[in-house]
C-alpha cells in the first residue's frame, strides 16, 4: 500500500487537469493559487465558518492532523481576509500541508515567502470576526464540491480538484492511462499528425474549410 507521501507525489505528477478528466471533482474556477507556483496534494480536513467569521479556521489549525490540508467554506461573504501570515505560521508549526478556501486571504507576499500552499477565491485586506459558530471535520461544500474526511485535495496552476477517498485508486489508474495516451498524442503530433486525426474531429462543421485539406496540419 502506498504511503501518504507516495500518493501525494502521484497526484501532483498527474496534476489537477488530468485528474479532473479522470474522475476527480473539479472546484469552480474562482478558486486558484494565491501565489504563483503553489502546489498541493494532501488529505482534506473540511472546515465550515459562519459568514464573516474565521473562528473555525483557528480551531482547525489547532486540531487538524499533521499532513492534512484545510478545505474551508466561509459562506457567501468571500471578500474578507479569512487567513493570513499569523495562521500560516501556526499551521506550518503543526505540520498542516496547505489551505483551500472559497474566500479571501491576505498577506499574499508572506504566504509566498513561507512557501505555504494556499488556494483562494481572492486576496482581501479586511479581516474576519472570531466569535461565531462553525464546524471542523464534518462534510462541507467548497467551490461547489462536497468535501469529506478521507478525500484528497489537489491544487496547482490549473485549479483545484477533490478525489473522493473511495475512488482514489480508480482515479489514479484512470489518470495514468490518460497521461500515457496523451504522451502518444505528443509523439504523433511531433511526427506530423493533427489533432483532427487523433481526436476524430469533423472539420466539415467549420465554415471555410476546404474539404481536401480538412485533415492536413496547419
Amino acid at each position: 500500500m502506498p504511503t501518504g507521501a507516495e500518493t501525494a507525489d502521484a497526484l501532483l505528477a498527474l496534476g489537477s487537469a488530468t485528474l479532473g478528466e479522470s474522475g476527480a471533482r473539479a472546484m469552480r474556477a474562482r478558486i486558484g493559487p494565491a501565489w504563483p507556483g503553489a502546489t498541493l496534494a494532501a488529505p482534506a480536513y473540511p472546515v465550515r465558518c459562519s459568514t464573516g467569521d474565521n473562528l473555525a479556521v483557528h480551531v482547525a489549525v489547532a486540531q487538524a492532523p499533521s499532513g492534512h490540508a484545510l478545505v474551508v467554506d466561509v459562506g457567501p461573504l468571500r471578500e474578507l481576509g479569512y487567513w493570513g501570515e499569523v495562521l500560516t505560521t501556526g499551521a506550518q508549526s503543526r505540520g498542516i500541508a496547505g489551505l483551500v478556501i472559497d474566500g479571501g486571504v491576505r498577506d499574499a507576499g508572506a504566504l509566498q515567502a513561507h512557501a505555504f500552499p494556499v488556494f483562494s477565491t481572492t486576496i482581501a485586506l479586511r479581516g474576519a470576526t472570531k466569535n461565531r459558530p462553525g464546524s471542523v471535520g464534518s462534510p462541507v461544500r467548497v467551490g461547489d464540491v462536497t468535501v469529506e474526511l478521507g478525500d484528497w485535495v489537489v491544487g496547482d496552476a490549473d485549479g483545484v480538484v477533490i478525489v473522493p477517498g473511495g475512488v482514489l485508486d480508480a482515479v489514479l489508474a484512470a489518470g495514468r492511462a490518460r497521461a500515457e495516451k496523451e504522451q502518444g498524442f505528443f509523439r504523433a503530433l511531433r511526427d506530423g499528425a493533427t489533432t483532427l486525426e487523433l481526436l476524430n474531429l469533423d472539420a466539415g462543421l467549420i465554415a471555410g474549410v476546404q474539404q481536401g485539406n480538412a485533415q492536413e496540419g496547419s
